[in-house]
């Protein structure tokens, strides 16, 4: 069996983030190690037990330290790894009872599942101390006493004790974590890379404009203050393990509570946080007062809008650091451009000379800060890809003093909080283009009373872009860019027309909601993006109307398709209603308004006949008279007896779900669907056709058959008059 030598160093294994295993090798050679050869997310090293200890102590940016007891090439089979397992001499590392418990990671062509590969590991431990004559251990996989460790990757077996036991990234100061928060290594990663122990040591302050729950600021104190990282932890694996020396340990422990109660009390360094969360703050303040620094660290409540630079931070030089929401999901772009757009101008209004440090998960956002990055260093966040950008604040011309106003020597420049960012030539070009139709609009907005409507419809080929107004609400439609169009241009694009469209519509970024439009198939437009729930309720003309601006591709309401339902609301006095394919019903909605003595509304979707249900339910619809149909059009209208006065039918341009008998391609089954619906009319009524098929024609058959008028021309608002082929209308109706 293996033994492990009391005098020899000890072959060990630091882990850690992926893209900072260079750092971990400094800080290992630093703290008394000889690092060997570093690999993915881990570098491997050998030093004595108190220098292990030490690392345990003391590293900033490990995840764990692990005793390498074997490793192995060619290791495929479970048999293989249980082999390897028992020739370990465990009883040197595993007391008469005490538990243990086995981490696996990895696989092979035979050990697919991790709960088969650390069973393998166990069986191998028991047998090994069984043959001992010892007694089988007990498996406790939350609180063991002696951790091991295995990793098989590419027929490549490591096994060893983690020294570490929980990770050392939690440090046991951040119960109250916030939203997104870092992990405390990469945190402190992060200020390496920055520079911070350098400039803590020569005096330099630090800042966080977004501090949320801390870490960065903490981080960065225990540096200044010299206190080892997991100082506060009370027990590390090593405790459990038999070959633990606790005269050694506790020489460490008492050298670093020394130091860090030297560091506080020498710590000049002012660290400074800065969020508009209460919560944060709270959060921030508790995470400090665990950690054991909180004097060291000044906390204000302040968004970034209402920074001001402290009178009493007068450093030339500084370090402004930060971790800003990156905007995973399109819908949060609005407030992260201008959120971005924002730092950038304070950085360079109030920290002139300082250097910002600015991690992200977004660097296209990285960009709207008007500063250029001398470093840029590729990490990763959990499993997002990152970077961290370090650009030089360069100094600010300072605005001219007015007449009479006293120069105040010692206070530092402030940023008026309304200060606007400087936008690109296209990007203002963008904004007159809005403000342009905004005014051709407003004459028939004031006579309409409309709230609803299109602003902008990729005028500009820049901007292939629909923004639509909802009330105090705006909707922004990307439409995806064509293969020719660089995708990094096409982002910036999107990028600049949200930094100018809160300014440029007077609407609250938060309100401004962003999706790309792509060519849908099947119920594309019936899949949600997000969850949220979050609707509101709109006026067109005398209707109350449900919107979600957020959750689906469409809103619930076709904005272009508003004179169409005028006019049915027109039609319908007295009417008996059809709507097919009706969406969220607003159109039987207006047609109910304006007097339809009774409606039948059809369509497949659950989630929109909901919807419609409640748009009948906000208009005070009685629902015996106003009735919704979950079917397939085509079968509803074959089986259907009833004839109706007034039929509306709005269909899909294709379609292929699963919940219909065939595909349905309008321009192809658009003749059957006319003689099925009308069918259905009675004699006298009309057939109101509609279709977004921007090629379609109508067949001539149907032409020949029925008295057809197309009144596409007359159903377009003037908020839809650039673009006539968003639709096409027919009307129907049966020859005399």
């Amino acid at each position: 069996m293996t033994e492990l030598s009391q005098t020899a160093p000890l072959n060990l294994l630091a882990t850690c983030p992926k893209g900072i295993e260079g750092l971990l090798a400094d800080e290992l050679t630093a703290l008394g190690a000889e690092p060997g050869k570093t690999t993915v997310a881990g570098v491997y090293f050998s030093a004595d037990q108190a220098t292990a200890y030490r690392v345990c102590l003391w590293s900033r940016l490990a995840n764990r330290v692990i005793l390498l007891l074997a490793r192995e090439a060619m290791i495929e089979t479970a048999e293989q790894v249980r082999d390897v397992v028992a020739r370990i001499a465990w009883s040197q590392h595993l007391a008469p009872g005490k538990t243990l418990a086995v981490d696996f990671h990895g696989r092979s062509d035979h050990i697919r599942h991790t709960r088969f590969g650390a069973q393998t590991v166990k069986d191998g431990v028991v047998d090994a101390l069984q043959l001992g004559g010892r007694e089988r251990p007990n498996v406790d996989t939350k609180a063991p006493d002696l951790r091991i460790y295995a990793h098989l990757h590419r027929a490549n077996l490591s096994l060893g004790i983690d020294l570490s036991g929980e990770s050392l990234h939690r440090r046991g100061y951040r119960r109250d974590v916030g939203h997104a928060p870092l992990k405390e290594n990469l945190a402190a990663a992060l200020l390496v890379r920055a520079g911070w122990p350098e400039r803590a040591k020569a005096g330099e302050p630090l800042i966080d404009p977004l501090c949320g729950a801390g870490t960065l600021l903490i981080e960065a104190a225990l540096m200044a203050a010299d206190q080892a990282p997991n100082l506060n932890r009370e027990r590390f694996g090593f405790h459990g393990w038999a070959g633990h020396q606790d005269v050694v340990w506790s020489e460490l422990k008492r050298e670093a509570e020394a130091r860090a109660s030297i560091g506080r009390k020498r710590c000049k360094t002012e660290l400074m946080g800065f969020d508009q969360s209460p919560a944060a703050l709270t959060a921030a303040k508790s995470n400090a007062m665990r950690a054991g620094i909180p004097a060291l660290i000044t906390l204000h409540g302040q968004s970034l809008a209402q920074l001001t630079r402290p009178e009493t931070l007068t450093a030339e030089q500084g370090l402004l650091i930060t971790n800003p929401p990156y905007g995973e999901r399109l819908g949060e772009l609005p407030e992260l451009v201008q959120l971005y757009a924002q730092l950038g101008e304070k950085a360079k209004a109030l920290f002139p000379g300082w250097t910002l440090a600015m991690f992200t998960g977004n660097p296209d956002l990285g960009h709207r800060l008007g500063l250029r990055a001398h470093k840029q260093y590729a990490l990763k966040n959990g499993a997002l890809d990152a970077k961290l950008l370090l650009m030089e604040i360069g100094s600010v011309r300072p605005a001219p003093q007015q007449s009479g106003e006293p120069s105040e020597a010692g206070v530092a420049p402030q940023a008026s909080s309304t200060a606007k960012p400087a936008v690109s030539e296209n990007a203002q070009m963008f904004a007159n283009r809005l403000a342009k139709n905004q005014k051709r609009l407003k004459k028939w907005l004031k006579q309409s009373g409309e709230t609803c409507y299109r602003i902008y419809d990729a005028d500009m080929p820049e901007y292939a872009l629909a923004v639509d107004r909802y009330g105090d609400r705006v909707h922004v439609q990307e439409y995806a860019a064509p293969s020719s169009i660089n995708p990094v241009q096409a982002q910036k694009r999107l990028f600049d027309a949200l930094e100018v469209l809160p300014e440029a519509l007077g609407v609250d970024p938060s309100k401004i909601y962003v999706k790309r439009r792509e060519r849908q198939t099947g119920a594309a437009q019936y899949q949600k993006r997000e969850a949220s729930g979050e609707r509101f309720e709109v006026q067109e003309g005398s209707a109350r109307l449900w919107v979600n601006l957020r959750d689906y591709l469409d809103t619930g309401l076709f904005l272009d398709h508003r004179p169409v339902r005028r006019m049915l609301g027109e039609m319908a006095s007295g009417k008996r209603f059809l709507n097919l394919f009706c969406y969220t019903a607003t159109a039987t909605v207006q047609a109910a308004l304006g007097g339809a003595s009774d409606s039948v509304s059809v369509d497949m979707s659950n989630t929109y006949l909901e919807w419609a249900r409640d748009n009948f339910a906000l208009n005070k619809l009685d629902p015996r008279l106003h009735r919704v149909v979950r079917d397939d059009c085509f079968r509803w209208l074959e089986t259907a007896n009833a004839q109706f006065d007034l039929i509306f039918m709005d269909p899909p341009t294709f379609s292929n779900s699963k919940k219909m008998r065939d595909t349905l391609d309008v321009q192809r089954d658009h003749p059957r669907l006319v003689e099925l619906a009308m069918a259905r009319l009675a004699p006298g009524g009309t057939l109101v056709f509609s279709n977004n098929q921007r090629r379609f024609k109508l067949d001539e058959a149907l032409s020949e058959r029925y008295a057809v008028e197309e009144i596409t021309t007359r159903t377009f608002d003037p908020d839809f008059q650039r673009r006539t082929n968003l639709h096409h209308v027919f009307l129907l109706r049966h020859s005399s």
